[in-house]
């Protein structure tokens, strides 16, 4: 299955459930989607942006993507039944709240990635932060316990 299917997202938002055993997949759905786009989130998707995006995919899954399957996952007819925040609020309850923070935190370092952050970004961080309930200590990578 290649991950710009986003399968197990579009089963979720049909009302489908996902066993414990395909949360993986769902995180590396989920982060594809949410990183392509936030490429393109203001309005000027760029390549290095592109190319960031497949680094922090192998990264974090350990698979590659192709630009292809950015732009793929980019498009906005994908969404045309629902928004990207909506589409992440009706998944997020099925995810591990270690998948929702590093999503969000890879989507903080897609936008560091052209060095220049402005106000239509930080409203889509915002709003993808919201929409996975992710807490500002998650964010931060504070974890009860954690001392290292």
């Amino acid at each position: 299955m290649a991950l710009a299917d986003l399968k197990n997202v579009l089963n979720i938002f049909g009302g489908s459930d996902i066993g414990e055993d395909k949360q993986n997949e769902l995180f590396k759905e989920v982060l594809l989607m949410t990183l392509a786009r936030a490429a393109d989130a203001d309005i000027n998707i760029q390549s290095i942006e592109v190319e960031r995006i497949q680094e922090i995919i192998k990264q974090h899954t350990g698979e590659d993507v192709s630009s292809a399957d950015v732009r793929v996952a980019a498009r906005a007819e994908l969404y045309a039944e629902a928004g990207l925040r909506k589409y992440l609020a009706k998944v997020h309850g099925k995810m591990k709240p270690e998948h929702r923070a590093e999503t969000v935190q890879a989507l903080a370092d897609i936008f560091r990635s052209d060095h220049v952050v402005n106000p239509l970004e930080i409203d889509f961080f915002n709003g993808v932060a919201e929409s996975l309930a992710v807490t500002p200590a998650q964010i931060a990578g504070l974890v009860a316990g954690d001392v290292d």
